[in-house]
């Protein structure tokens, strides 16, 4: 991934660094050469303490700290990576559900982006120049009614706010990206899956029907990065057509149905 793709010389802040997505999210910045801040409220041995800032980002005075830690230690950011979010909130659908919950699933999953976008992006609009990457969650489409309604509540606001703060932005030269990941076998995950199941008595196994097997999931280390399909939308060897600007002839990757989610044409070739 290296060989085409350099962060060398930006300054990035990623939430939730230091387990599962999040710390893998921290090691492929690393490896591409980013200046990386991360942020959680314990720091773990194996982290710098110059890329870390303890810090309960659920809370007004947590976000205020690591904005003030972005500005000292790097002088702004360039890339602001929203990897926290999770649940807490017990099963047993809506009726379990008190003010007390509903607002722990909005203060851990859509406030933290909210105050730390509110004081870091005025300073990429300065610079014309800055990226915001939203993670969100396939629950803000497909929520557990049974266990996870905040949650996927409170994501898919996340989703919404980041197209509205998208469309703001844009004339002034940044980006702001939605992931929407499915299932990752983090240690979280496992932990709320195993929680589920408990709450129902039932065994623990996929909607499929197989037991759940950690080994055969997705996981941090094998996230998505990208691949020749979609370094060749990158680099615009794809000519927007429906196939490679320098085709078949010249060994280039050749268009598939994803030029046509794309572009909206038929791929030229298979």
């Amino acid at each position: 991934m290296t060989g085409f793709l350099s962060l060398q010389g930006k300054r990035a802040l990623i939430t939730g660094g230091t387990q599962g997505a999040g710390a893998a999210t921290v090691a492929l910045f690393r490896d591409l050469g980013a200046q990386v801040l991360t942020t959680a409220r314990n720091r773990p041995e194996t982290l710098p303490e110059a890329m870390f800032v303890a810090a309960d980002l659920s809370t007004v005075h947590g976000c205020d700290r690591v904005a003030r830690a972005v500005q000292d230690r790097m002088g702004g950011v360039d890339v602001l990576v929203h990897m926290l979010g999770g649940s807490t909130a017990p099963g047993g659908g809506f009726a379990a559900l008190g003010e007390a919950e509903w607002q722990a699933e909005l203060n851990l999953n859509l406030m933290p982006a909210v105050r730390l976008d509110r004081a870091l992006l005025p300073g990429m609009v300065a610079q014309r120049a800055g990226v915001v990457v939203h993670v969100t969650s396939i629950q803000r489409l497909m929520p557990l009614p049974a266990a996870t309604t905040a949650y996927a509540a409170a994501k898919a606001a996340l989703s919404v706010y980041s197209k509205s703060l998208s469309k703001e932005v844009a004339p002034a030269g940044l980006r702001v990206l939605r992931v929407a990941p499915g299932w990752i076998a983090t240690a979280a995950s496992l932990r709320l899956a195993g929680r589920l199941a408990d709450d129902h008595g039932q065994p623990w196994r996929h909607p499929a029907g197989p037991p759940l097997d950690p080994g055969g999931d997705c996981k941090p280390d094998r996230l998505p990065r990208l691949g020749p399909r979609q370094q060749h939308h990158r680099d615009g060897t794809c000519d927007r057509r429906g196939h490679g600007a320098d085709g078949l002839r010249a060994g280039g990757p050749p268009c598939d149905a994803s030029c046509r989610r794309r572009h909206g044409q038929r791929p030229h070739h298979a």
